[in-house]
């Protein structure tokens, strides 16, 4: 190769790197979005309208699940319950320490979120065991 060809692609190279710039740097300029006398931009979904309204039934209900699992040691439980706008509910899980958590929630428009949280049984923290092989 050239010298005079190595030139020329080191000038196209440079011609290429500064056309990007130029395009990032436009690119980059804020428009203003009140040119178009629109305010804020939101976009809607448009609505569609059937002749009957689906009514909006009242939020209750209740749960509960659990998982002992003696393989894996995953022990777990959780219950809730809602009536309108009040929750209610306990979960429980054994800690890898042995130690049982427990906490108690409620939620509400009035007191927002409120957990009580409870640990149980004997923390089990066996001495570490050092081995030196030297």
């Amino acid at each position: 190769m050239t010298v005079e060809r190595m030139r020329t692609i080191g000038l196209l190279f440079v011609y290429f790197i500064a056309l990007v710039l130029f395009i990032a740097a436009v690119q980059a300029i804020p428009y203003p979005i009140e040119h178009y006398d629109h305010g804020a931009i939101l976009a809607e979904a448009p609505i569609a309208v059937h002749g009957h309204v689906e009514p909006v039934s009242y939020p209750k209900y209740s749960f509960s699940y659990g998982v002992k699992d003696p393989h894996t040691g995953d022990i777990k439980s959780q219950a809730e319950e809602r009536d309108g706008d009040v929750v209610k509910g306990q979960y429980s899980l054994v800690e890898p320490d042995g130690s049982v958590r427990t906490v108690d929630y409620n939620a509400d428009d009035h007191n927002g979120f409120n957990a009580v949280v409870h640990k149980t049984g004997p923390a089990d923290h066996p001495a570490p065991v050092y081995d030196h092989h030297y």
